[in-house]
């Protein structure tokens, strides 16, 4: 014990976790962290923030600093009055292709339950043969979502790089006189 040394806090290398249950665990942690610092943000710049996720199992949670509905309620009508606005510019809109992506996959999923039902009438006990066209259609929605997402990425980061110069912050006084 005595020759042990203590690193202290060290940064902790950024990659996929290959073990379930450390998964799950380092996911309580950090949610619980992500939902606190969430809630700071809000409290001390008066903003309405929300925050969604799934758990690894796919359990959804969330944090909201009015009610989460309230959060995506108010987002959405922002975003659509942004697309109606964009849509008369001759601007596209990744949300418009996320509806267009969630309709789609409504109707897949829908046709793959009629499918699965049929199949167990026709014949019962026996095993659900895999449809190779929805697999397809599946994978060709899978790609669409990963464009829409390197879209949206590169949208953000342009945001994130605009920024008014006529805006100084306000100092803070870190010493009272």
């Amino acid at each position: 014990m005595e020759n042990e040394i203590n690193k202290g806090r060290q940064k902790i290398e950024m990659k996929f976790i290959e073990s379930e249950r450390a998964r799950t665990v380092s996911f309580s942690k950090r949610k619980k962290t992500l939902f606190e610092d969430a809630k700071k943000f809000a409290t001390q710049t008066g903003a309405d923030v929300g925050v969604m996720l799934f758990s690894p199992g796919g359990k959804p949670c969330s944090y909201g600093s009015t009610s989460i509905e309230e959060i995506i309620e108010n987002f959405l009508k922002v975003k659509l009055e942004d697309r109606q606005r964009d849509y008369a510019e001759g601007k596209s809109n990744g949300f418009e292709a996320l509806e267009d992506l969630h309709k789609e996959l409504q109707t897949c999923n829908e046709k793959e339950k009629k499918r699965i039902l049929m199949h167990k009438i026709l014949h019962p006990n026996s095993e659900i043969p895999q449809d190779k066209d929805m697999e397809e259609q599946k994978l060709a929605l899978k790609l669409r979502v990963e464009k829409i997402k390197k879209e949206t990425q590169n949208s953000i980061m342009v945001e994130h790089l605009k920024f008014d110069l006529n805006v100084a912050p306000e100092l803070e006084d870190e010493e009272e006189s």
